[in-house]
């Protein structure tokens, strides 16, 4: 179903891929939107039991292309260094593909909070006061991953 890395000297170690996704800053969500164009949104996220989870509005561009075709990838990108003089880049990525839904109840608040931990160490107070405040008017969604895979460049 997924297609092969085609570079195959180029695949990341498993164990490389689960640290980039834990522990990456942001990633890219691409997924088709309006009149089919491709539309990709970088995100704040966190990683666990093997689903990416990220917060936005109820309403928007996202979640419209989402409601019609809940396919999506995502992209993080670790490491990048332009290498000018040998004109290339060094870079290691992972890209994950899944199926998107909405979360609700007792997994989206704990999600949030961990969104909060991620972005926000020391804070954990602040966060859950903003939690609170915010909870019924913050979509969470899941992207459940079926295919993951890393690829660097050395």
């Amino acid at each position: 179903m997924f297609r092969d890395l085609r570079r195959t000297d180029r695949r990341m170690e498993h164990s490389s891929v689960e640290a980039i996704l834990q522990d990456g800053d942001y990633g890219v969500m691409s997924c088709i939107g309006d009149d089919g164009y491709g539309y990709g949104v970088a995100l704040n996220y966190v990683y666990c039991d093997n689903a990416i989870y990220y917060h936005c509005a109820y309403e928007g561009h996202k979640l419209d292309a989402i409601k019609n075709n809940n396919k999506v990838s995502f992209l993080v990108v670790n490491k990048s260094l332009v290498i000018p003089d040998e004109l290339r880049t060094r870079y290691e990525s992972v890209i994950v593909f899944g199926k998107a839904s909405l979360v609700e109840g007792q997994e989206k608040d704990a999600v949030l909070y961990r969104i909060g931990e991620k972005y926000s160490k020391g804070f954990e107070d602040v966060v859950k006061d903003e939690i609170e405040k915010i909870s019924t008017n913050t979509c969470v969604m899941k992207i459940q991953i079926e295919h993951k895979e890393g690829k660097c460049t050395e």
